[in-house]
């Protein structure tokens, strides 16, 4: 079901399954059945052109801005939190505040199938994390992630991607 605040760019292609709210897509993207995208009002989520989304993803990028980049892939069943704790119990709270901050994916990004992005990450370019990861770092330009929590597997010479 889609909803409002949508800004969609050309040759979009949006599963009927999917939610989408308060984003804004670029040309030629696809996003599969039964993700639940959404962003805030204030500062829409936003997923570069050519990017795909796999089924059951989601990007929750309500609390703070979440930005996937172009030529993006995210695996099935990923989910991306921009705010995380437990809400249900104020005495845990006390232990386990609320967490916000942003999300940021740069271009040319593979990201595997079941990943946990937490808040305040940021993914460099041509960068890959391997299928369920758990990101709770930074990961830089040119490099390969995996594991709970995610480690440097290897880096990517550019010259790999020409």
């Amino acid at each position: 079901m889609i909803t409002s605040n949508i800004n969609l760019g050309r040759d979009v292609n949006i599963h009927p399954t999917a939610s989408i709210n308060n984003v804004t897509i670029g040309d030629r993207v696809k996003i599969a059945k039964e993700c639940t995208i959404f962003g805030n009002p204030n500062f829409p989520l936003e997923i570069g052109h050519d990017s795909i989304i796999a089924m059951f993803a989601i990007l929750n990028g309500f609390a703070a801005p979440l930005k996937i980049g172009a030529h993006c892939s995210i695996g099935q069943q990923s989910h991306f939190m921009t705010d995380s704790g437990p809400t249900a119990s104020p005495k845990l709270l006390k232990l386990f505040p609320i967490v916000t901050a942003p999300i940021t994916i740069g271009d040319h990004c593979w990201i595997g199938s079941g990943c946990i992005i937490v808040p305040g990450v940021t993914i460099g370019e041509c960068s890959i994390v391997a299928s369920n990861s758990f990101v709770n770092k930074d990961i830089p330009p040119y490099s390969i992630y995996g594991g709970n929590p995610a480690r440097l597997i290897r880096t990517i010479d550019p010259k790999e991607l020409e």
